[in-house]
């Protein structure tokens, strides 16, 4: 695949993966495709050896785990230190996401999960030692997810 675009087949894939990996099986995949199921679990190999695919990741309802204070905090980094810095918020315990945005100012989107108000206190503690200045903390009520319709090669009752 490398510097190739991703045909039908490898959108369609990754659309359905994308939809539910855990329920959605490569034979079911290759009989809407009009596949075999090897072409398919063949593909998806191909697609996590070249990272397009980079894993598989469960969609955790933290409120139902017991876990009320989901959070992000909208912090700003220096520019030339946004990525080490991304990297590093990572490694701070209650951290589940960090996302890295192509702006000057509030560049550093981190998701955490708290189990207190002081342990939302020790985490935005240590995101400020890291070099990183908190601009807005907001508890999240919910997160939607949709597949990415630009993967999307079939008719929406093929899938």
């Amino acid at each position: 695949m490398g510097d190739e675009r991703l045909d039908d087949l490898d959108k369609y894939i990754i659309h359905c993966l994308q939809q539910d990996a855990r329920k959605t099986s490569t034979s079911t995949i290759a009989e809407h495709a009009d596949v075999s199921a090897s072409t398919v679990r063949h593909r998806i190999r191909k697609l996590e050896e070249e990272g397009i695919i980079e894993g598989y990741h469960p969609s955790i309802d933290y409120e139902k785990a017991g876990f009320q204070l989901q959070t992000l905090i909208i912090c700003s980094a220096p520019i030339p230190e946004r990525g080490e810095l991304a990297r590093r918020a990572r490694e701070v315990e209650g951290v589940v996401a960090v996302r890295e945005v192509m702006t000057g100012h509030d560049n550093i989107h981190v998701e955490v999960i708290g189990t207190d108000g002081d342990d939302l206190s020790r985490i935005g503690q240590e995101l400020d030692a890291l070099g990183l200045e908190i601009e807005d903390e907001d508890l999240i009520r919910d997160e939607y997810e949709n597949p990415y319709e630009g993967f999307r090669t079939f008719d929406a009752d093929d899938s």
